[in-house]
């Protein structure tokens, strides 16, 4: 028998950490590329990159500085039915309405106060009756938590879900 150099193959005892090396990296960038896709795909980043779909902004008034939001209030509020606000959880979407103590005849009962307004947190009630309704607080512009705070001083409120 004739005589061989041994065979040597590369890499030997050290083949199976680089193996697992290559395959953490393209896991590494498969998540990489899935998350620039999700990124791309979210619709604030449609808005940003697509600034003709996303509604048009009034423009700042001159001589004012940029127009901001109306400043928001928490408004306590109570509702007449404790049981609906048993329903309420925070960040539900309500709407406030009005009625009348005593409507008079041929005039409408009932208003609608506020709208769409969300719901910030539903106090417990400390064994008060059922009668005297309920405390709920409203996240609303400043002028509609003061039209609440009229509302609730000479009717009953009831809030219904949007």
């Amino acid at each position: 028998m004739p005589f061989f150099p041994p065979l040597r193959v590369r890499g030997g005892r050290h083949g199976l950490r680089r193996a697992m090396r290559r395959r953490r990296r393209a896991v590494a960038a498969g998540l990489a590329v899935t998350a620039a896709a999700l990124a791309v795909s979210s619709p604030q980043a449609a808005e940003r990159t697509h600034p003709a779909a996303a509604p048009a902004a009034a423009p700042a008034p001159r001589g004012r500085g940029p127009a901001r939001e109306a400043a928001t209030v928490s408004a306590p509020v109570r509702i007449a039915d404790a049981e609906t606000v048993r329903l309420l959880r925070p960040g539900d979407r309500v709407d406030v309405i009005a009625s009348a103590n005593s409507p008079s005849p041929g005039s409408d009962a009932a208003r609608v106060v506020a709208t769409g307004v969300r719901v910030k947190g539903v106090p417990r009630t400390g064994g008060a009756s059922p009668d005297a309704g309920a405390l709920v607080v409203l996240a609303v512009p400043r002028e509609t938590a003061r039209v609440l705070a009229g509302a609730g001083g000479t009717s009953k409120l009831a809030v219904t879900l949007c």
